[in-house]
């Protein structure tokens, strides 16, 4: 947990036009596939519980847009999937900012990921390995299994990918997020989207030739995936640009699924609680 310690449990509006508790608040800052789209960034997710913010994925062009929804000197911890350019690479850009703005440097915060993350980072803006961006952020190496962020416990199993990948579970006051980042198919996704409540699921594909194996799912693939897991909610992300959004839609609601079926956009929010 950064110094600041947590700010107080995020609400929303009631019909009343009062203000309910909310037990998590998901912001999709991007959800573009491979690289940023015309309508917003690569992949980055908000997550808000008890005044923590905690990012999933940091990828190309998501700092400007998370600027419109939370300050860059108000995230408190960072996690990585893996480390392909649409889901780290604004790591750079955030260091930048978290270490030379008006007031100096900002406290080091955690920045989860693969091993090798603080290597990778550095490479990536050309720096030294050390200190690289260690005096910004203390790096720490994600392995399966659970760990606890701030308010959140976190599920962690690797992901069909070339590259190390880790999806998660994000458990908070009886709610659950599961994310996949990037997979092809996976029975380790439909275990950490066992009954959540909100599943985020890659669909980069549409229905076609075989892309060969450990790659991404199509749009009906995560659906499958989310009908197996009894997830309440699909939402398909890692939305490749040249694919038509809508026929993605329609592929996935092909599947016989119970649950709720959407597309994600930048500045979507998910209240869970």
């Amino acid at each position: 947990m950064s110094q600041r310690g947590f700010r107080g449990r995020p609400s929303g509006p009631t019909r009343a036009g009062t203000t309910t508790l909310v037990a998590v608040r998901i912001t999709v800052i991007g959800c573009s596939g491979s690289f940023p789209g015309p309508e917003g960034p690569a992949s980055c997710y908000l997550l808000e519980a008890e005044g923590f913010r905690l990012l999933l994925d940091l990828g190309s062009g998501a700092v400007g847009a998370l600027q419109r929804h939370a300050g860059l000197d108000s995230i408190d911890a960072v996690c990585l999937s893996h480390h392909h350019a649409d889901h780290c690479l604004d790591i750079c850009p955030f260091w930048v900012a978290r270490t030379y703005g008006p007031d100096g440097r900002l406290p080091r915060i955690p920045v989860y990921g693969p091993a090798g993350t603080a290597l990778r980072m550095a490479q990536a803006y050309g720096m030294d390995s050390r200190p690289g961006m260690t005096e910004a952020f203390d790096f720490v190496t994600l392995a399966p299994g659970r760990r606890e962020i701030g308010p959140f416990q976190v599920t962690l199993a690797h992901m069909n990918h070339p590259v190390e990948t880790f999806g998660f579970r994000v458990e908070q006051a009886g709610r659950a997020l599961a994310y996949s980042a990037d997979t092809g198919n996976c029975p380790a996704l439909v275990g950490l989207a066992s009954q959540a409540d909100v599943l985020l699921c890659e669909a980069s594909y549409l229905s076609g030739p075989d892309p060969g194996p450990d790659m991404h799912l199509t749009a009906r693939q995560a659906a499958e995936h989310a009908a197996r897991a009894g997830a309440g909610r699909l939402i398909l992300t890692h939305l490749v640009p040249w694919n038509d959004q809508e026929v993605s839609l329609a592929e996935a609601s092909t599947v016989s699924y119970d649950g709720t079926l959407s597309l994600a956009a930048p500045g979507q929010v998910i209240a869970l609680g």
